[in-house]
């Protein structure tokens, strides 16, 4: 990271993580009068600069996301490229993701408040759905596809929930590979479009983001699957688990949202992410008075103390393949 540490205004502090194509570093920004600004840099390993592919996909990321400004999508503030090594510069997440979230549930036992999972998926749902109305300069629909919502890239910081990684994204503005060619996104979190090579949608998100939800709900992956027949095979053949038989702590009214949103026919899945959130946000607050940021945030204090006084290390990939709980857990 010399490059970036040298001829740049950022200061390297540590590296967060590694995974996939890049890794993430903590940096300051250095400005006029002893400015200082907290951002995380996002750089493309050197090996995979050889390959242009990769670099357009590195890059189409940024350049996608840079006008996407919304309270629950992680914000990139730069592009740059020094000396061959291309980063990109984000709001640095102070906070866990969903992934380490729900290990800390099940290394304790536990199982996520259902009010308070209902909440976060919720506010992935306002995420996806500004992403996929997004327009260009001249007013034409981008339609974006995230085509990657996995618990590793929702990350909880200061109670306010953030989609992140739109590295495979696909746009109209952007070179996508074919996806009737290629496959894009990781194997438990694919839509049925994604796995036989269809195309996504934005249903396609709807789906992703509600496998997430039931393994929020259920400590439990869908599709605990390692190739691609095996998962097209369980899609074709097996039906999803109702979630109140691992989780009777979930109520049928909550329950029916995340089996529309499992819908393996995406006629009879929520047509739009807005719809689905907008389920979601019936179902806490027609009662009164229901989950917000704040109780967010003091439920993810309690469930880790040692860290909520520290920046945490949130940017990274994180394979949730555990097997399904032998007996309910108890709720958090």
């Amino acid at each position: 990271m010399q490059e970036i540490q040298y001829l740049t205004s950022y200061q390297i502090l540590r590296k967060l993580a590694s995974g996939g194509m890049g890794s993430v570093y903590l940096a300051e920004q250095l400005g006029a009068d002893s400015f200082r600004k907290i951002v995380a840099i996002k750089t493309i390993k050197k090996e995979y600069l050889k390959n242009k592919e990769n670099v357009d996909l590195f890059v189409g990321e940024a350049k996608l996301v840079a006008d996407l400004i919304h309270e629950n999508v992680l914000q990139v503030y730069q592009l740059g490229q020094t000396k061959g090594v291309y980063y990109i510069v984000m709001e640095y997440a102070h906070g866990k993701n969903l992934a380490d979230f729900i290990r800390a549930h099940k290394d304790m036992h536990k199982v996520s408040n259902v009010d308070i999972g209902a909440f976060v998926i919720s506010r992935v749902c306002r995420a996806l759905h500004y992403a996929h109305e997004a327009k260009d300069m001249r007013g034409q629909p981008l339609n974006i596809v995230h085509r990657d919502v996995t618990p590793s890239n929702v990350i909880i910081t200061c109670g306010v929930v953030k989609l992140t990684d739109f590295g495979i994204a696909k746009a109209v503005i952007m070179n996508t590979p074919d996806e009737a060619e290629v496959i894009m996104g990781k194997l438990p979190y694919m839509s049925p479009e994604q796995a036989k090579f269809v195309g996504t949608t934005r249903q396609s998100d709807v789906f992703s983001l509600g496998l997430v939800m039931y393994e929020l709900l259920t400590n439990t992956v869908v599709y605990n699957v390692n190739d691609i027949d095996d998962l097209v095979d369980k899609m074709d053949n097996y039906s999803i688990k109702p979630p109140r038989r691992l989780n009777p702590h979930i109520p049928e009214k909550l329950e029916a949202i995340m089996i529309r949103a499992l819908e393996v026919n995406p006629a009879n899945r929520y047509q739009t992410a807005r719809e689905f959130g907008q389920d979601l946000e019936h179902y806490m607050y027609d009662g009164g008075y229901g989950p917000t940021n704040e109780k967010l945030q003091r439920y993810l204090q309690r469930l880790f103390p040692q860290e909520s006084s520290a920046p945490i290390a949130t940017l990274h990939d994180s394979g949730i393949n555990a097997p399904p709980p032998s007996a309910v857990p108890p709720v958090l």
